[in-house]
Parts: structure tokens; C-alpha cells; sequence
């Protein structure tokens, strides 16, 4: 039996008099469980559906939001990564950079080193033979002086006067006895 036809019945027997003890009115109450259902119906097409599908769109958003925060985390994480390999190649650069600087800087100390070695010995030379120029035109003085000197003692000594010839080959013999 369908469920409207046993309330229409419900006037007659224990149902109709359990209704009227308690004051039901069945035709209202049809009516109110039809308009409950027409607002039933109502509202879940223009209001509930509606706000369940707004509240659905903002799962949908919040879930592609929380998703896209993921990838943006991955992301960063790959992008710091990244910087602390560029960090470290760029620290490894720095420090190949600086050895060959100071490679570099070794090599230019050996160079100029070598060049100041270089113009010292040359100096040195030229002081050398200017010194053994200079020696050998003080033994040439000496030599002239000691003749001289020789040819002087001689005059004393002998008590003569030599001759310009005499003077010149005591002087020579003088030398050459101071030479060897």
C-alpha cells in the first residue's frame, strides 16, 4: 500500500483515532510534506546546488593551491640546490684563479729576480774592469814615477849629470826589472 493512500485511510481505525487524539490534520499535513518537498526540491537547485558547487570550486582551488605551494617548494629547493653548486664552482674558480695568481706573481718575482741578478753582474763587471783600467794606469804612473825617482837617486848618488839617453834607459831598465 503506498504511504499517501495509508494516511488517507487513516481517518478510520486505530490510526484515525490515535490522529485526532493528538490533534493531527492529515490534509495539512499532505500539504505541508508536499511543500517541504517543493522547497526541498527548490533549494537544492537554486541554492544548495549552487553553494556546493561554490564550495566544491574552492576545494578544487584550495587543493590546486596546496599543489601548486608544492611544486613552488620543489622548486625553490632546486633552485637552492642549484645556487649551492654555483656557490661551490664559483669557490672552486676563485681558488684556481687565485693559484694561478699566485703562480703568475711567482713567475714575475723569478723573472725580475733574474734581471736584477743580471744588471748586478753586469755592474759588477764594469766595475771590475774599470777597476784593473784604473790599476793598470797606476802601475803605468808608478812605473814612470819610480823611474823618476831611480834617475834622481842616481844623480845624487853618482853625482853626475846623465844625459837625456842615460836618464831614458835607466828608467826603461827600471821598469822592466819592477814588471817581472
Amino acid at each position: 500500500m503506498s504511504p499517501l493512500l495509508f494516511l488517507a485511510a487513516a481517518d478510520a481505525g486505530p490510526v484515525g483515532e490515535i490522529a485526532k487524539t493528538f490533534g493531527a490534520n492529515i490534509p495539512a499535513l499532505i500539504a505541508n510534506a508536499i511543500s517541504f518537498v517543493l522547497v526541498a526540491l527548490i533549494l537544492k537547485k537554486w541554492a544548495i546546488g549552487p553553494i556546493q558547487k561554490t564550495l566544491e570550486d574552492r576545494r578544487a582551488s584550495i587543493a590546486q593551491g596546496l599543489a601548486d605551494a608544492g611544486r613552488a617548494r620543489e622548486e625553490l629547493a632546486v633552485a637552492h640546490r642549484k645556487s649551492q653548486e654555483l656557490l661551490a664552482e664559483t669557490g672552486a674558480q676563485t681558488g684556481r684563479i687565485i693559484e694561478e695568481s699566485r703562480a703568475a706573481a711567482a713567475r714575475v718575482t723569478e723573472i725580475e729576480t733574474q734581471k736584477a741578478i743580471a744588471a748586478a753582474a753586469d755592474i759588477i763587471a764594469k766595475a771590475r774592469h774599470s777597476n784593473e783600467a784604473e790599476l793598470t794606469r797606476l802601475k803605468a804612473e808608478l812605473r814612470q814615477e819610480f823611474g823618476r825617482l831611480v834617475v834622481e837617486a842616481s844623480v845624487k848618488v853618482t853625482g853626475k849629470i846623465l844625459t837625456l839617453d842615460d836618464q831614458k834607459r835607466l828608467a826603461e831598465e827600471t821598469q822592466r826589472q819592477i814588471a817581472s
